[in-house]
């Protein structure tokens, strides 16, 4: 029994109904919480946050995962260089995820431009019932034009990502597709498929594509993938839908 969560839904007035259409659960699913279950990385971040509590708090590490060590398990390979990555992996990983694709970059023009299809290839998953969420910097804001100076390449940087969403206007609309622009300090770019995911840190004055890359497989609980994953989720909820036709986006990508 999870004696925290009964006690927190309580103090806050929040019913199990509430909190499964906020977690996008089943009710029978926040039962099984309560009933001490413990829920996906997704759902703790949810309700933690809806409920106004530390996610720890509601559901503390285990002893066992304490004691683990952190990549226990967890680093499937390395790379000198992001651009070292083959092609193949790229598109094999997206091809065959079947819950989730969740991408966090600056531009990630390479994503379209190594891959004219992804577009359509995202809507395809996205069609067999799997969740993509695609978050790319905001060109208009501060992190963008910070970055930009550092790497020595100024506005450019706002121009790739403009260029690069034009490559995911296909997918504005198309169900279970959600394209958003975060303004956030982004030090690690982030490709998450299913319990596969790709950390590509960030070298100061460096691009991207030139900084190593971790291939990560979810092991144990609250290790790095999962670290890594929360990291993600919370520039998700702080980043703002893209509208392109308000934002004045190139009805065209560039080569």
């Amino acid at each position: 029994m999870n004696e925290r969560l009964h006690s927190v839904l309580a103090q806050r007035g929040v019913s199990i109904e509430s909190l499964a259409e906020i977690c996008e659960v089943d009710p029978k699913t926040v039962g099984r919480w309560l009933g001490g279950r413990v829920p996906h990385r997704r759902h703790r971040f949810a309700a933690a946050q809806h409920l106004r509590v530390e996610e720890s708090f509601l559901w503390p590490p285990s002893r066992a995962t304490q004691a683990a060590p952190a990549s226990d398990g967890e680093l499937v390979g390395t790379y000198a260089n992001r651009a070292s990555v083959p092609r193949e992996m790229w598109i094999s990983l997206l091809r065959g995820a079947q819950k989730e694709i969740s991408v966090l970059v600056f531009s990630g023009t390479f994503f379209a431009q190594s891959n004219p299809d992804v577009a359509r290839m995202l809507a395809e998953r996205a069609q067999a019932g799997v969740r993509v969420r695609l978050c790319f910097g905001d060109p208009s804001g501060g992190a963008v034009a910070v970055r930009g100076r550092e790497e020595g390449i100024g506005d450019t940087l706002a121009a790739k990502i403009r260029a690069s969403l034009t490559y995911y206007r296909p997918l504005l609309g198309k169900p279970g597709c959600e394209v958003r622009l975060h303004d956030t300090t982004l030090y690690t770019s982030l490709f998450l498929y299913d319990e596969n995911l790709l950390v590509n840190p960030h070298v100061w004055g460096r691009p991207a594509s030139a900084n190593p890359l971790l291939h990560l497989r979810q092991g144990t609980e609250g290790g790095w993938f999962d670290n890594y994953a929360q990291s993600f989720d919370a520039v998700w909820a702080g980043a703002r839908p893209w509208t392109p036709d308000q934002e004045g986006t190139a009805a065209h990508g560039q080569d």
